[in-house]
């Protein structure tokens, strides 16, 4: 598949999302950025270190700003995203990378949950478990 077909198809799968699914995208994507920073780290290749962490940061903040305040579970998800974004401050700052694995821990619980509502709407919807 060439790059250009491949940048139309991710295009489209962003344009015909549901939000549950973008949201799903959102944190497999956080997931990929620290995974690149943790190698980056081993590599000692700063530059590519920073820029994957500020990645996920934008991730994070972009979830935070999506919570809706008013849903109760929000208060109680905003302060673990506020976390998550302290730990990257804290790994990017220091190299470190217990603090990268403490934000990647709880970033693929929040996926793996995530996923499980997806399916279960999608459920709802078409009346099968369709693969996520």
């Amino acid at each position: 598949m060439s790059v250009q077909n491949y940048q139309a198809y991710q295009q489209n799968s962003v344009q015909t999302a549901s939000p549950g699914e973008l949201t799903l995208m959102l944190y497999n994507g956080c997931i990929k950025f620290i995974k690149f920073a943790q190698q980056a780290i081993e590599k000692k290749d700063i530059g590519s270190k920073n820029t994957n962490i500020q990645k996920a940061q934008n991730i994070v903040r972009e979830l935070m700003i999506t919570l809706d305040p008013e849903v109760p579970i929000s208060q109680e998800i905003m302060p673990l995203y506020d976390f998550i974004n302290q730990q990257l401050i804290q790994a990017n700052t220091h190299n470190d990378q217990q603090a990268l694995s403490s934000a990647l821990d709880l970033i693929t619980d929040f996926r793996d949950t995530w996923k499980e509502v997806v399916k279960q709407t999608r459920k709802q919807q078409f009346g099968t478990g369709a693969t996520v």
